[in-house]
């Protein structure tokens, strides 16, 4: 509908003005309309985010009697007693190790489980569903099988490599330097791939057949058409798996803990369990500095989420 003008006196110098028609604004609902509609939301963050957040700070300010009663106010020493702690800097370097062992290896191998799903074939969908199993599957159960399996004296792996003259006596794959972290890096791999590879199947259903035959007019070739059209495709697909596995990875307590738990000391801990033996399995038994340590490990992960809302704040100016 056009609008309306009115014309200036003849001679004037004034500009006609546009002359708008405004509609009355509809009153909104009341303020508590929207806050009843929040409210169970904002009550389940208070309760599973803030509370324990609030909590955890405030423990990593107290000291506490070995039996883990408060004492009182220790400022920031459960901090300092943390940070010169003579086997932090070996806890910090097993969790890096094992963060980004598994990560790369469990994007490596789950864009690889992802092609094949991807591919039509006899039995696919018996396939996918057998691929999801481990991801289903209790952590604590997983990793407990796994030591069953790896293990020095009875364990099948061992057998089987004996078999097959792969080796020519036993491995402590659960007690040696050299194997228990390469151990838990499997383990880590096998439980993370499933998500991953599922991740990366929707990135890969989601790309147009258009572009793939545009390739193969050009004559592309397989490798090619991999790299150019489908990795740079896959980019959003692969920047929420990295997120998630680094944060899924690096709180995996079960794993590490239930591998390594016949091990003494802090040798082979990541951050997590290390954060656990400060208050229940050392002889600090220090529920301060366990909550001084964990108050560090929130603020890692809260570096990762950031770092990943800056590249997804980039991509969406890209676009």
């Amino acid at each position: 509908m056009p609008e309306a003008t009115t014309a200036p006196p003849s001679g004037s110098a004034v500009q006609p003005v546009r002359a708008t028609s405004r509609r009355p604004r509809r009153p909104g609902p009341p303020g508590w309309v929207a806050l009843l509609w929040l409210g169970p939301a904002l009550a389940l963050i208070l309760a599973v985010v803030v509370y324990p957040a609030v909590a955890l700070v405030r423990a990593s300010l107290a000291r506490y009697s070995i039996t883990g009663l408060r004492t009182g106010s220790a400022g920031f020493g459960d901090y300092r007693r943390v940070l010169h702690h003579p086997d932090l800097g070996r806890v910090l370097s097993n969790t890096a190790i094992w963060v980004v062992g598994v990560l790369v290896l469990t994007i490596l191998a789950g864009l690889a489980v992802a092609q094949l799903l991807s591919k039509d074939f006899w039995g696919r969908r018996l396939v996918r569903w057998a691929v999801i199993v481990p991801w289903a599957a209790s952590l604590v159960i997983t990793a407990r099988l796994f030591t069953l399996l790896l293990d020095y004296y009875h364990g099948v792996v061992n057998e089987i490599l004996l078999d097959l003259h792969v080796i020519s006596s036993p491995v402590d794959f659960l007690g040696s330097d050299s194997w228990i972290l390469p151990s838990m890096i499997a383990v880590g791999v096998f439980v993370s791939v499933p998500f991953t590879a599922y991740v990366f199947l929707a990135g890969l259903n989601s790309i147009p057949g258009d572009v793939y035959e545009a390739a193969r007019m050009d004559g592309a070739t397989g490798w090619q058409t991999y790299v150019r059209i489908t990795l740079p495709l896959l980019r959003p697909a692969l920047l929420v798996a990295t997120v998630l596995n680094i944060i899924y990875v690096f709180n995996s307590f079960p794993i590490v803990y239930t591998l390594n738990d016949r091990n003494p000391g802090f040798g082979h801990d990541t951050s997590i369990t290390f954060m656990y033996k400060l208050a229940f399995k050392s002889s600090e038994h220090d529920v301060g500095m366990s909550a001084a340590a964990g108050v560090g490990n929130v603020l890692l992960i809260l570096v990762v989420v950031a770092v990943y809302l800056r590249f997804v704040a980039r991509d969406e100016v890209e676009d």
